[in-house]
């Protein structure tokens, strides 16, 4: 455990030796480097909040899933990296795959629902986010909106939906869909998504796509309509959510995760901060703060102008085994990437 710091001491700390949980830490050997996927604003936060209760202080190198998860993978047990925080849960399976990740601690396991975190405990969730229909009413009607994801492949919807297919978000969708559909049924769906979508680079500019009337609707996650509408809703403003809901291939519910290297020379420090942003104040921090995703722990509160998890009636996906290589491979065949 470590233990909060008196605040005369925390400057001290990076000159001085900090005394926590009975150890003597040299100043030089507390602070953590995180390798960081999730949005910058979001980890700063969690940062602060944790840097303030434990005086340990953290160095951020900040970038995107698959960047950052290729990166631990390619260095192996010499990266400086004590803790890596995703966006999506494939590029933890990437690095889990690799044997990169040390267990969890049990009782930060037991902060966070089960339901968003996976059993083997190599690595866990901090954070969710939905999968949505976006669209333009003066374009579609309620009516006239998909039941399922996979009806984006009948020709019908050829011109009207657009999608990011080069981030990772879209492609931890694809691995979702292939889990749940298997590899034909997803390929199949693919090559009519090819045929009948509109590219965007960012899901930021299918929301402004759909909003300016350029585009009937998109598939994005849902904080990208929250956070512009908490700003000036100029993006946003001509749009609305479909959520899919009945355990749709597009009602997936992406985690968010964060892992210890078993590599790390601060197992405990880096473990202090793993408990801290699955526990009470660093889920708060979702909770209070402008990021719009979901908050995982239990019994942790949500942004209150969030849908809440439980009525998204999501898909079970067992998020250690998404293969984003494989969706990759796929939509590389479809022609996508």
């Amino acid at each position: 455990m470590i233990a909060r710091i008196p605040s005369f001491l925390k400057k001290a700390l990076l000159a001085t030796a900090l005394v926590s949980a009975g150890h003597v830490y040299a100043a030089d050997s507390v602070g953590i480097v995180v390798y960081n996927a999730q949005h910058e604003g979001l980890t700063k936060a969690w940062v602060e909040g944790f840097t303030e209760e434990t005086g340990i202080p953290v160095t951020l190198r900040n970038g995107d899933d698959t960047e950052m998860g290729n990166q631990i993978v390619q260095e192996g047990a010499s990266s400086p990296a004590d803790v890596f925080l995703t966006e999506n849960s494939p590029a933890m399976v990437l690095v889990d795959n690799a044997g990169l990740f040390a267990p969890v601690d049990k009782a930060t396991l037991e902060q966070v629902d089960p339901a968003y975190r996976p059993a083997h405990g190599k690595w866990v969730g901090i954070a969710a986010r939905s999968t949505v229909f976006v669209y333009n009413p003066s374009k579609l009607t309620e009516a006239q909106l998909p039941k399922s994801i996979m009806d984006l492949a009948d020709p019908a919807w050829k011109g009207r939906w657009a999608a990011s297919p080069g981030g990772a978000d879209f492609q931890a969708i694809v691995a979702a869909i292939l889990q749940q559909k298997g590899e034909t049924a997803t390929l199949d769906w693919l090559k009519a998504m090819k045929t009948n979508f509109t590219a965007y680079r960012g899901n930021s500019s299918v929301l402004k796509a759909v909003n300016a009337g350029q585009i009937d609707s998109g598939v994005i996650y849902h904080y990208y309509y929250y956070v512009d509408q908490n700003k000036t809703g100029e993006n946003s403003k001509n749009t609305a959510l479909h959520y899919f809901k009945h355990k749709d291939p597009g009602a997936f519910v992406s985690i968010s995760g964060g892992g210890v290297l078993a590599s790390s020379k601060h197992q405990e420090q880096a473990q202090a901060f793993l408990k801290y942003i699955t526990g009470k104040d660093g889920q708060a921090v979702l909770r209070d703060g402008k990021s719009f995703e979901y908050a995982v722990g239990k019994d942790a509160q949500s942004n209150p102008k969030l849908v809440p998890l439980q009525q998204l009636d999501a898909p079970s996906v067992d998020a250690s085994k998404l293969d984003s290589k494989k969706a990759v491979e796929l939509m590389t065949q479809a022609g996508l990437l």
